[in-house]
């Protein structure tokens, strides 16, 4: 565990002392004063029957803070080692290789959290000045950031494993947002399905990220969703995973 330790602060090191990671946080941001914008113009128009936080979710600046952010988080995990040389030289020290995937993973993880923190600052302000005490509710908010962290565990796992497939953070980063762009297509296909199409209709709706991400938003916690979204990021780690152990069999 101590290796895993040492690790997990060099990779935490690399996100907060370097100017990059500001960047994304700085981005991330952005958006969601973009989206808090649209939000509150919503309020004011007329009243809603919808959370603060569902509302937010159903803007485009939710995926487009996941599609896009993920990618450049996660790229370089393995590409930047391979690409300065600094690969083999971690591979041959003291430490498993689940220890070095868990390590990267979990660091990349830990900053997505912290890029979404600054959501909570946005539904205090809505709150404060629109007296809407489900802004703040709190079992719905631990819903929405419940959903927002296990789709980040999918998407952060993703690129974790594109990025162990190149030494190329611009290619590590390509493949990572299609990869997640058609995650995201399948659950836009799954939403224009109709609900009695068929078995082609229950396989795309286990797929159904906007429909499982609206339940989060309005405080409904389905243990299906909840074991899917952790079943597809343990696969992609695997995958990342068996992707580090084949250096061996070259």
């Amino acid at each position: 565990m101590r290796a895993y330790w040492t690790l997990l602060r060099r990779e935490l090191a690399g996100y907060f002392l370097s100017l990059t990671g500001y960047i994304i946080i700085a981005a991330a941001m952005f958006l969601l004063g973009l989206s808090f914008v649209g939000l509150l113009k919503a309020l004011q128009r007329v009243p809603t029957p919808m959370p603060v936080t569902e509302l937010f979710y159903v803007t485009w600046f939710f995926w487009l803070i996941l599609l896009l952010t993920t990618p450049v988080i996660t790229m370089r995990l393995f590409a930047l080692e391979k690409f300065s040389g600094t690969f083999e030289t971690l591979m041959t020290a003291p430490v498993s290789d689940l220890q070095v995937v868990l390590a990267k993973f979990t660091a990349a993880f830990v900053f997505y959290v912290v890029m979404w923190l600054p959501l909570l600052g946005c539904l205090w302000v809505a709150r404060y000045y629109t007296s809407d005490t489900t802004a703040l509710d709190a079992g719905l908010l631990a819903s929405t950031f419940l959903g927002i962290v296990l789709l980040g565990g999918v998407f952060i796992s993703l690129g974790c494993c594109a990025s162990a497939l190149t030494r190329s953070q611009v290619i590590a980063a390509m493949v990572s947002l299609v990869a997640g762009a058609s995650l995201f297509l399948l659950g836009y296909l799954a939403e224009q399905l109709p609900a009695q199409a068929g078995w082609q209709s229950q396989v795309l709706g286990c797929f159904g990220l906007f429909e499982q991400m609206r339940d989060f938003a309005r405080g409904v916690v389905d243990t299906r969703s909840v074991v899917l979204l952790a079943s597809l990021t343990l696969f992609f780690l695997f995958l990342t995973l068996r992707i580090i152990e084949s250096r061996r069999w070259k």
